[in-house]
């Protein structure tokens, strides 16, 4: 099989714009707390099972490259053009409360709004994948981890909020 170099660009496209949304979101909140992640997250109280501040730079990228090779995956579809859109409009609205995440979170210091928003995140999500499975199952499979991991930060941002009120 040989893939035509539009094809190329338009994996490349779909990988940077997802790997994009997480630099630009981790830029504006270091900028706006002017302190960097680690050094925030180790200030906080956190719950036993928070994970420590070197797991974060490893996970991130890599469920940033699972988003955009799914989105890759919905966008090279022959399905319908409605179905597609349908799919990729709940795909860019659970990228908008990703990148927002860590600017309430860490930049503002808004941990219930950040909190809410992993909420809302998860629930987006879930359409997503359900919305992806319909088009191509692969590209649903491969944003389980992301889900799985949304669940976790749920529950981490939901306890940290709690016991830094």
């Amino acid at each position: 099989m040989i893939i035509s170099v539009k094809e190329i660009k338009k994996f490349i496209i779909c990988v940077a714009i997802s790997l994009l949304t997480g630099i630009l979101s981790s830029t504006i909140a270091v900028l706006l707390s002017q302190t960097s992640f680690e050094m925030q997250y180790l200030q906080l109280i956190k719950p036993d099972f928070a994970p420590p501040s070197t797991v974060y730079p490893i996970i991130w990228p890599i469920l940033y490259i699972l988003m955009g090779i799914s989105a890759y995956i919905i966008k090279s579809s022959k399905k319908s053009t409605q179905k597609i859109n349908d799919a990729m409009f709940l795909y860019y609205v659970q990228l908008v409360l990703n990148f927002l995440w860590s600017i309430l979170f860490f930049g503002l210091n808004l941990r219930f709004v950040a909190f809410v928003d992993s909420i809302l995140l998860g629930l987006v999500l879930i359409a997503m994948i359900y919305k992806f499975y319909k088009i191509d199952q692969r590209a649903s499979l491969i944003n389980i981890p992301y889900l799985l991991w949304i669940f976790f930060v749920i529950f981490l941002s939901y306890f940290i909020w709690i016991l830094n009120k």
